[in-house]
């Protein structure tokens, strides 16, 4: 029997094996996949529901933490996760929280809160105001966290429907602190297939999103450079070298990077924003500090931003018999990459957005010159990050983020934990539907082992799950066109020398040809290579299909 009528086979078997999260044999996949969101969000209408997310971001409002420093918070988050029978990893990323709601097995889904505050003082007057002098959350993280936890009493309400695994990130210090860089070098995510993320915004309507496929938001990095020159009264400019005379020729030729050496059709930002020296009308100081921020949709073009900002400084201090030094502060301030939407993923949130809030309420939007931290995990994982209005006109025009009287309309916190929670169960919904491999299924070519006993040519098919990959070596062997074979990450078994056998997990993400990784197996590791498909749940493919 050929290749595709194996799949076909195999196909016909999930027609009859596999149950609608909602039960109604008469719906449509389509029609069943519609019903998540609206159920979903008269779950999160409930009044007992919302009044516990609007008391979760309350209680968080009042005592906002910076980044690396939420040890409340997320005290906070594993009470209610404790409440609510989630299990979770903690501590990650030093604050960090990381909950499961669903199988415990592939295929994983993860969607993301950050939780931090702003060093900023609140000038809102308010029953629930900041209770910490100098700290304020004025981005929306008190509302994102009690969405995602909303988000996780909807779907622990409806675990034994969930296809896969739910993966819950309360992140810290996305504030600057890169808090998503530490949460992926944890190894929390490793098994994740796509990531989901949203933040709240005034300049949309309540229960209005927008967002699009490809560059969303920008890279960002920061600088800061020390001018020094010599010092001495201003009344005699030829015995100093003037510092501030160089800083300003520094910043006007800084200009010139994006006006005259970027392309216009690729949008980049260089500003300076910081500028200290002197502290006398009559003294030229020995030295200046200036700082500022610089923005790309491109990591190549970021990167060529960051090599000609520190030319120009240096070039520019000399020409004007200064010395300059700049520092990109990568530790204190780490480069943010463009945030990239996922294109499969746009379409998935478009579907899901539509059926919850009606077509008219989905925007599409131009890409932004901010930056988002979420982009670390687009680099790693298929992502896809949104916004999510909450202004209503009719009751008082909102604040912008980051501002001292930036507030919040709470009754958004409905809508963000249905899309939460409705973009990843749906996703795993479409996902078992469209894979052909099941986690629970075996299906055994009947001659396989005869070939691997013969050492003929076979290899695996590797489904979207994550699934543990042998693949026999032959120099013969060429993959087919749809066969993409991923960067493997830490091996589960690995045999000694003379048996050549090791087992490694894939993921999506990486299709590198130079990387692509062969393994060969010999007669004396037949018996560990069968208990380990056993376990491990693949479909073996015959090697007719991929060997000349």
């Amino acid at each position: 029997m050929g290749f595709f009528k194996w799949v076909s086979l195999i196909l016909t078997f999930f027609c009859f094996a596999t149950t609608p999260i909602f039960s109604d044999s008469s719906l449509s996949s389509h029609e069943v996949l519609s019903a998540i969101p609206i159920e979903f969000l008269k779950f999160a209408n409930k009044t007992e529901v919302f009044d516990w997310m609007v008391g979760i971001r309350r209680k968080i409002h009042e005592n906002p933490e910076l980044g690396y420093e939420e040890f409340e918070t997320s005290e906070l988050i594993r009470a209610k996760l404790d409440e609510l029978g989630v299990p979770y990893r903690y501590p990650v990323a030093v604050t960090g929280v990381i909950g499961f709601i669903g199988t415990g097995r592939p295929p994983f889904v993860a969607i993301r809160a950050d939780m931090d505050a702003l060093a900023m003082q609140e000038m809102v007057e308010w029953e629930h105001k900041s209770k910490v002098p100098g700290k304020m959350h004025a981005c929306g993280h008190d509302a994102h966290v009690s969405m995602l936890l909303g988000a996780a009493k909807i779907l622990k309400e409806h675990e034994k429907e969930i296809k896969g695994t739910v993966v819950l990130v309360f992140q810290p210090a996305e504030e600057g602190g890169g808090g998503a860089k530490k949460v992926l070098d944890s190894g929390a995510l490793e098994n994740v297939t796509a990531i989901f993320g949203l933040h709240i915004t005034p300049t949309l309507a309540i229960g209005e999103v927008a967002s699009r496929s490809g560059p969303l938001l920008a890279g960002s990095g920061f600088f800061e450079a020390v001018i020094s020159g010599k010092g001495g009264h201003a009344a005699i400019p030829q015995h100093t070298i003037d510092p501030i005379l160089a800083a300003s020729n520094v910043i006007v030729s800084l200009q010139h990077l994006v006006s005259r050496e970027a392309d216009p059709l690729d949008s980049q930002v260089v500003t300076v924003a910081k500028f200290q020296g002197g502290g006398a009308f009559n003294v030229i100081p020995d030295s200046v500090t200036i700082g500022g921020t610089f923005r790309a949709f491109s990591k190549e073009s970021f990167m060529q931003l960051r090599q000609r900002i520190e030319q120009v400084i240096t070039g520019q201090a000399a020409v004007q018999r200064c010395n300059a030094t700049v520092n990109f502060l990568d530790k204190e301030k780490p480069y943010f990459p463009p945030t990239v939407n996922d294109g499969d993923l746009h379409d998935h949130f478009q579907q899901v957005a539509r059926d919850l809030l009606g077509i008219d309420k989905v925007k599409d939007m131009k890409p932004l010159m901010g930056s988002e931290d979420f982009a670390f995990y687009q680099e790693m994982i298929p992502g896809y990050f949104f916004l999510l209005g909450m202004e209503n006109a009719l009751i008082e025009r909102l604040e912008f983020v980051h501002s001292p009287f930036f507030k919040i309309n709470e009754e958004v916190l409905p809508y963000g934990a249905a899309l939460h929670a409705s973009l990843a169960s749906s996703y795993l919904k479409k996902l078992h539907q469209d894979v052909p491999v099941a986690v629970d299924l075996v299906f055994q070519y009947p001659k396989a082992w005869d070939a691997i006993s013969n050492r003929a040519p076979i290899a695996l098919e590797i489904s979207e799950l994550g699934i543990v990959v042998f693949v026999l070596h032959n120099p013969n062997c060429k993959f087919p066109v749809n066969f993409k074979p991923l960067r493997p990450f830490s091996p589960v078994t690995e045999m000694d020398q003379r048996s050549h056998v090791t087992t490694v997990k894939f993921w999506r993400g990486m299709q590198d040809s130079e990387r692509r990784m062969k393994y060969s197996f010999d007669r004396s590791s037949i018996a560990l290579a069968r208990s380990l498909l056993s376990e491990s749940h693949m479909l073996i493919v015959p090697h007719s299909a991929i060997c000349k």
